[in-house]
């Protein structure tokens, strides 16, 4: 991906690396703990667990940026992917396309797994229709289904922005501290260790049933393999831009879009194959990242390189 696989490696901060993963992790888990100790993902407090959940990678990063110094001090913001904020055409046409990509791939999911088998679509919203009707009062006056089938897909561009919020607790964890950490084993090592730690991170919830309605390992490596095949992604945004801002619009309207696969359904789907972390998108996905390898998109960037010092060994995306 960068001038720098070129030069003699860096060492992982395996220490610092370490760190950041146990307390991430610890950190989710000691989050998740009331729902394991009452009713699951079904206790009221859920809606605000899930969501502190997230910013538990954030706090693990600053934890280990101050600890560790990694990234050092003076060259934290732009180590992190916080800023500076350049080439700016090149950082907003990532944020752009961070943007808009997730729901077109998502989407794109829904369809493979209709092809594959794995969902029965029905175009009609008829199920749809049946859902919100017991999901209301009898006898309340609905809008035609069409219409909050149009005001869904014509809000996820909002809700994209409004995601980003939460994920932004994630992605300087995932994003902007691990990837860079990992650098030094070579672009795609680190991608894919980088998504691995992520899916593993979810287990407090995802052994709960959440995602997947499986409550154990399968669902778990369900996870891991969608958070693989996005985390490519998601870091190829992150390395290509040298930001993270990218990499965290891109995961809010990801989030925005996981429900797309509900509203033309048929009937209720087994997430694992057809959700947006399932393996009807692990296709879609495969081939996004294989048409960008092909066309040279994590080759070497030398425009955006810059010499090795002692003090950016860690910030190899930075010089992406």
């Amino acid at each position: 991906m960068t001038a720098a696989d070129h030069l003699p490696a860096a060492r992982v901060p395996w220490t610092a690396v370490a760190a950041f993963t146990i307390i991430a992790c610890g950190l989710a888990w000691l989050v998740c703990l009331p729902l394991w100790l009452g009713s699951g993902l079904r206790e009221p407090i859920a809606a605000i667990l899930l969501p502190l959940m997230m910013f538990t990678p954030a706090l693990a990063a600053l934890v280990v940026t101050v600890a560790f110094r990694v990234p050092p001090r003076g060259a934290r913001a732009r180590g992190l992917g916080l800023w500076p904020l350049r080439p700016a055409k090149r950082v907003v046409g990532s944020i752009v396309l961070g943007w808009l990509a997730p729901p077109v791939l998502v989407a794109a999911g829904v369809l493979v797994a209709a092809a594959l088998g794995f969902v029965r679509l029905d175009l009609t919203f008829s199920a749809l229709a049946d859902q919100l009707a017991r999901a209301v009062p009898e006898g309340t006056p609905l809008p035609p289904v069409g219409v909050v089938v149009a005001a869904q897909l014509a809000a996820l561009p909002i809700a994209a922005l409004v995601n980003s919020l939460f994920a932004f607790g994630e992605e300087l964890g995932w994003r902007g501290w691990l990837v860079p950490a990992l650098r030094p084993l070579g672009t795609w090592l680190a991608l894919i260790a980088s998504g691995v730690i992520w899916g593993v991170w979810h287990s407090p919830v995802i052994l709960l049933g959440y995602n997947f309605g499986r409550t154990d390992i399968t669902g778990v490596l369900f996870m891991v393999g969608g958070c693989v095949a996005w985390g490519v992604l998601l870091g190829w945004l992150r390395l290509r831009s040298a930001s993270v801002w990218p990499a965290v619009i891109a995961h809010g309207a990801l989030n925005a879009s996981g429900g797309l696969v509900l509203l033309a359904a048929a009937s209720a789907p087994d997430l694992a194959l057809a959700g947006p972390l399932g393996v009807a998108a692990w296709i879609v996905l495969a081939v996004v990242i294989a048409m960008l390898a092909v066309t040279g998109q994590f080759r070497p960037q030398p425009e955006l390189a810059a010499p090795r010092t002692p003090a950016a060994t860690v910030d190899g995306p930075e010089h992406a």
